[in-house]
């Protein structure tokens, strides 16, 4: 599966927040999430592992009880059932994989 480049199909998912699925297969899923300066993203846990890139921006990224302020070229990985949450200090560009792939997101 190829997924060429478009600046279409950004969804909204939480005020200043917006996702687009980039590619998936069976058990992996890519997106790319927008985040706009001074929307939070809420803390919350699901039973996906997530791993992460920052293309952009600066957020303030917490994991269970740590927190750490990420740069681009930061990544971070969070484990299934981890409670996690962001502040988010610029306006950013994230990418995420999720496995097993969200159905959510499809």
């Amino acid at each position: 599966m190829f997924a060429l480049h478009s600046e279409d199909a950004y969804i909204p998912a939480l005020p200043g927040i917006e996702r687009k699925t980039l590619v998936h297969g069976d058990k992996t899923l890519m997106v790319e999430f927008r985040l706009q300066k001074g929307f939070p993203l809420p803390r919350h846990a699901h039973p996906h592992e997530q791993t992460g890139y920052l293309v952009s921006g600066s957020l303030r990224l917490s994991i269970g009880e740590e927190v750490r302020d990420l740069q681009p070229g930061d990544a971070w990985c969070i484990a299934g059932g981890v409670e996690h949450g962001a502040e988010v200090l610029a306006d950013s560009v994230a990418i995420e994989v999720f496995a097993p792939r969200r159905e959510d997101y499809l």
